[in-house]
């Protein structure tokens, strides 16, 4: 019987959660081949991964707010969904969404909850439902990941969920991310028009990833003298309309770039071009880019809110997200001084080395073994 895994995220290429989902399945069919199928709900703009290619896979065409419905609904009438996954050994959802089976054990990985700790960064709808049907689906799972010690303390804390079901396995930057030869630099560079030095943020656009703190923090290094400049990636997520408005009137708006969405196999090219990756977040439940970019070489100012201390260590710089002057600060010292960057840029390496996908699905395969 299979070990099935919902990787909807990575059907639909949503962001963070559709990289969890393709990097955790491909590490897992490398720990355990053979052991797995697939399930994903083909609804919208679904785009199923290569790799899924002669993979077992299920799957259910309906619309994204009716399935979470229908799941959700089917959790609370006790419901089993059991036809959709057949000798099913166990079930891990990989995103906030956990059918109800009778049959097989479940496991539920839980990014963050920052619909409940910061809900005017949320839609209304999306935070009404999270707080409604997520704590359903916690105790109803049989064991849960976190993917911080961040993430578990909050889950803990905030809803009664037995502690010994909660287990932390850190995320990995993709292999794909390791510096990037000049040839491979100087193309990206052309193709986005990315400036000679640059600070780069990576991130969906939406309130909690603090860009509207960041703008003002390059302002007052702009009117201290340093020339210093922004590439903004992310494509737009929600509740983006009063920071794309400032962003429009920004006294210097030509000193920001904004190439949008930038696909991976540019995105390790971008980082290296980068002078210093900037992660300004108010909250984060992990935080990739931080990896990301040590991965790449390029050093790392971070936010000292949530779990990004957890994954930068003694290898990035800490500002208060919410204190533009320290944030200031932080940045403009690294811009500065090259040698503080070099020394950075060794202590990255070493720090993002230190998490891996293989030893993510290794830790994942424990879980599962603990439920079955």
């Amino acid at each position: 019987m299979p070990i099935y895994l919902d990787v909807s995220p990575a059907v639909h290429a949503k962001a963070g959660l559709g990289r969890y989902a393709d990097s955790l399945a491909q590490a897992l069919l490398l720990e355990a081949p053979g052991r797995f199928a697939f399930f994903y709900n083909r609804s919208g703009d679904s785009h199923v991964p290569a790799w899924l290619d002669g993979q077992r896979t299920r799957s259910v065409r309906a619309g994204y707010k009716p399935w979470r419905m229908a799941v959700w609904l089917g959790q609370l009438a006790h419901l089993g969904f059991d036809r959709l996954l057949p000798d099913c050994e166990l079930l891990h959802a990989t995103e906030h969404l956990l059918l109800p089976l009778r049959g097989c054990p479940t496991v539920l990985t839980v990014h963050d909850l920052i619909f409940n700790l910061f809900p005017q960064h949320h839609k209304r709808l999306n935070r009404w439902y999270l707080n409604a049907a997520l704590p359903l689906y916690c105790r109803r799972a049989n064991a849960i990941i976190c993917v911080s010690e961040h993430s578990k303390a909050d889950l803990l804390r905030l809803w009664d969920v037995e502690p010994a079901k909660v287990h932390v396995v850190y995320e990995a930057a993709d292999p794909r991310f390791q510096p990037a030869p000049p040839e491979q630099v100087a193309a990206v560079r052309a193709r986005y028009g990315l400036p000679e030095r640059y600070l780069l943020t990576v991130g969906t656009i939406e309130p909690r990833k603090n860009l509207s703190r960041l703008l003002d923090a390059l302002a007052l290094l702009r009117r201290q003298g340093q020339d210093v400049r922004l590439v903004i990636v992310g494509g737009l997520g929600w509740l983006y309309h009063d920071f794309m408005a400032k962003l429009e009137r920004f006294k210097h708006r030509d000193a920001v770039v904004r190439p949008g969405f930038v696909p991976d196999a540019d995105l390790a090219a971008v980082y290296s071009a980068a002078t210093l990756t900037v992660l300004a977040s108010v909250y984060e439940g992990f935080g990739l880019p931080i990896l990301e970019s040590m991965a790449c070489g390029t050093p790392v100012a971070s936010s000292q809110a949530a779990a990004m201390p957890e994954l930068g260590g003694q290898a990035a710089r800490y500002f208060d997200p919410e204190d533009v002057e320290d944030m200031a600060a932080v940045i403009g010292q690294m811009w500065r001084d090259a040698d503080l960057r070099q020394e950075m840029r060794q202590q990255g390496l070493a720090q993002a080395a230190q998490f891996s996908w293989a030893r993510a699905a290794q830790e994942t395969m424990r879980v599962y073994e603990s439920v079955r």
